[in-house]
């Protein structure tokens, strides 16, 4: 039997398992790609302000195809994860910043330790290692320069790279009527709420999201109700229709 890529009782699979923590980790992402300065590339091929939601879930989707894949089939997806990145640079005839593959790296990690401890419980410094670890995996086996060699320089690293990488622009303007639009005044208005009480200090004072937090409350009562397994009908009600049943096959751990 191939062995996993990522190991089947690692915290990795817990997090990535969950459909709501996975949506939290989609909005922390929507949030830095709209501020990350450089954006442009995904407006370069038109795929992110043609899509927006589609772009992001694809994003996950390759996350997820690699957590709960075996080895050989997660390196294949990563191997065509840097060849599309490379057409793309051909296309253009120019590079993708080296800063800006880590940027998407570092907020998979980061977004994934911060969604899990709002939905679920803290993490303690090892597991928090351990998700470092495997996204540093995959960063290295697409080969990219200046990777931290472990969890504190990531630290360090992540802190810089939200100081001098972020910036709103007119990207940040249009994705964000692109989210709108295609979430509904709801969902649109719930993925704001979602940010506010997630994404870093750095990342929040540059979004045209406010900082009113009644959604605070609203993710209490959550944790409640899925405590109690009544759950379900409250998220699916929040699920834009599109991805409803893609979502709701995010909800276990298995193998896909």
């Amino acid at each position: 039997m191939e062995r996993s890529f990522v190991d089947k009782d690692s915290i990795v699979r817990k997090i990535w398992g969950k459909a709501d923590t996975v949506l939290f980790i989609f909005a922390g992402a929507a949030a830095e790609f709209a501020l990350n300065k450089a954006v442009d590339w995904l407006y370069f091929t038109g795929r992110l302000p043609a899509d927006p939601l589609g772009r992001l879930f694809s994003t996950v989707t390759y996350s997820r195809q690699i957590i709960f894949s075996g080895e050989k089939t997660a390196l294949n997806s990563i191997d065509q994860i840097a060849a599309i990145h490379k057409g793309v640079e051909k296309n253009r005839g120019a590079q993708i910043p080296d800063w800006a593959y880590r940027d998407v790296l570092f907020l998979l990690i980061d977004y994934s330790i911060r969604s899990f401890e709002l939905l679920e419980r803290k993490l303690d410094i090892a597991e928090k290692k351990e998700v470092f670890q495997v996204f540093y995996r995959v960063g290295n086996r697409m080969n990219l320069a200046g990777l931290p060699g472990n969890y504190d320089e990531y630290c360090i690293m992540r802190a810089e790279h939200l100081e001098q990488n972020l910036i709103s622009s007119k990207f940040t303007i249009d994705l964000y009527q692109q989210y709108k639009k295609h979430l509904g005044m709801l969902r649109y208005a719930i993925l704001k709420q979602v940010q506010v009480i997630l994404v870093p200090a750095e990342v929040k004072a540059l979004l045209p999201i406010g900082s009113t937090k009644w959604i605070s409350p609203a993710v209490v009562l959550y944790k409640m109700l899925k405590w109690a397994g009544l759950e379900k009908p409250f998220k699916n009600t929040l699920l834009p229709n599109a991805y409803k049943e893609q979502i709701k096959g995010m909800d276990n751990d298995s193998v896909l």
